[in-house]
Parts: C-alpha cells; sequence; structure tokens
C-alpha cells in the first residue's frame, strides 16, 4: 500500500496539468532548439499557479521548510510564501524556494513547459549561444561560470564582491552563511543573456531523467549560501525530490 504521505508527489507525477503560460508570465529565452526562463521562478508566478490549481506545497503541510543548522532543521512557517518565516514578508519577485523536484515539476507542466535537463541546464548556462552576445561575451564559447570569466554579477557567498550584500533581499532571519537571495533579475544578464544561473538559488533539473518518486535529483547553480565552487559545470550536487529547503528553487524550460 502506498503510503498516504506520498500520493501527492505521485499524483503530481501522473497527472496531467492544464496549461496557463499567460499566467505563468515566463520570459522565456531560446537555447539552440529549447528555450529555458530567462529568471528563475518567483513567489508571484508561483503564488499563480499555487492560486489556480489550489496547491497546497508540502512545507506547508509540514508545517514548514528546512535549513542545514548542524544538520537538517525544520523552521516553522518557513514556506514559498514566506521564506524566513512568518516575520519576513517578501517581495513578489523573490526567488520561490521551499519547492520540492515534484511541484516543480508539476509548476512547469502548469506554465507549458517543463523542468530542464541537467545537460540543457549546462548548456544554456555556460555556453554562449546568442547569435550577437554583447561584449565581453562571444559566441561558441564556453565559460567557467554562468556570469562568464567572473563571479561578479552572481548572488554567492563570499567569492561574489560587495555588490552581493547590497543586493540581497531583507529578511532578518539569523543564518549564519550568506547575504541571503537576491530579487529576480537584478544584475545585467550573464551568458546566454539569462539571470542568476549562478548563485541565488540551487535549481532543480529533470536528472536522473525517469527517475521515479523521491529518488535523489540533481539541482545546479549554488546558491547565496554557497561560494563559486558550488557555481561550476563540474559541480553536481542532488536531494531527495521531496525536499524543500530555503535555498533550492528552479526554472522551467519547454520545446527541444
Amino acid at each position: 500500500m502506498t503510503p498516504w504521505c506520498l500520493l501527492p508527489a505521485l499524483l503530481a507525477a501522473a497527472l496531467p496539468v492544464a496549461a496557463a503560460p499567460t499566467a505563468a508570465a515566463i520570459d522565456w529565452q531560446r537555447v539552440g532548439a529549447f528555450e529555458i526562463a530567462r529568471s528563475e521562478t518567483t513567489i508571484a508566478q508561483f503564488r499563480a499557479f499555487a492560486q489556480a490549481t489550489r496547491t497546497v506545497t508540502a512545507a506547508e503541510q509540514r508545517g514548514g521548510g528546512e535549513v542545514y543548522e548542524m544538520g537538517w532543521t525544520k523552521k516553522p512557517g518557513w514556506t514559498w510564501q514566506r521564506p524566513f518565516g512568518p516575520g519576513h514578508v517578501p517581495a513578489d519577485d523573490e526567488p520561490a524556494v521551499h519547492v520540492t523536484w515534484h511541484e516543480a515539476q508539476t509548476f512547469c507542466r502548469w506554465a507549458g513547459g517543463r523542468l530542464p535537463t541537467d545537460a540543457e541546464w549546462a548548456s544554456a548556462a555556460y555556453t554562449e549561444q546568442r547569435a550577437q552576445p554583447p561584449a565581453p561575451f562571444q559566441r561558441g564559447r564556453s565559460y567557467p561560470l554562468p556570469t562568464g570569466d567572473s563571479a561578479r554579477g552572481a548572488q554567492c557567498l563570499g567569492d561574489c564582491g560587495p555588490e552581493a550584500a547590497a543586493r540581497a533581499a531583507p529578511h532578518g532571519a539569523a543564518l549564519p552563511p550568506g547575504p541571503g537571495p537576491a530579487r529576480a533579475a537584478p544584475p545585467p544578464p550573464a551568458v546566454t543573456g539569462l539571470f542568476e544561473m549562478g548563485g541565488n538559488a540551487w535549481e532543480w533539473v529533470d536528472d536522473p531523467v525517469g527517475a521515479r518518486g523521491d529518488a535523489e535529483r540533481r539541482t545546479r547553480g549554488g546558491s547565496w549560501w554557497y561560494g563559486t565552487a558550488q557555481m561550476q559545470a563540474g559541480h553536481h550536487q542532488a536531494k531527495p525530490a521531496d525536499t524543500a529547503v530555503v535555498y533550492i528553487g528552479f526554472r522551467c524550460a519547454r520545446g527541444g
């Protein structure tokens, strides 16, 4: 018998979701044969989805998402609506976090897309593919970071310069590392014209393709909690698909 707590995830994976691309308001960027969202999914976008589908996320059902404090710690009231607790009212354009892989995939299907594969995400993040990119980017060149040769402009811990602290959305939470997330698309776009592919929030991707249930899924790009090492192409991280934490978000892809 399937445990009742797994039913929402299984149903989300099995049932079709009516697409609502206008309500999702995603700004798509073409990358070869597919398109990818230029920015991470925002709180406003996720709110439109949650209201339209009457979704109650796993973090909400559990009483809060988690953060790592000498081990994973549940934070009461920390959800996509209040990422740092009931005392923090976030801006609509902050990244939607405390969202499981299943919930991210369901949002993307509702928005007329899907989560990107790991290969798609990496191609978009590190290889410049615009026909006429602005300087200093060069078409066809692969860069060590989603921001290019330097981490400046990314939202990360330590390595991204003092601008990261200035961009951080005020949240009032007492967390050991990092300045916190930035609002969507604050710096100039980076490789392929995308925002925050490096730092800000880790992003769920559809890898391994075909994995079932709560098997681990890969996350990409690092976050405000980490430095540049996690932003590099060779860094691979994964979490169980039912994970809902303060620094994992997502963006969608379509086509391909």
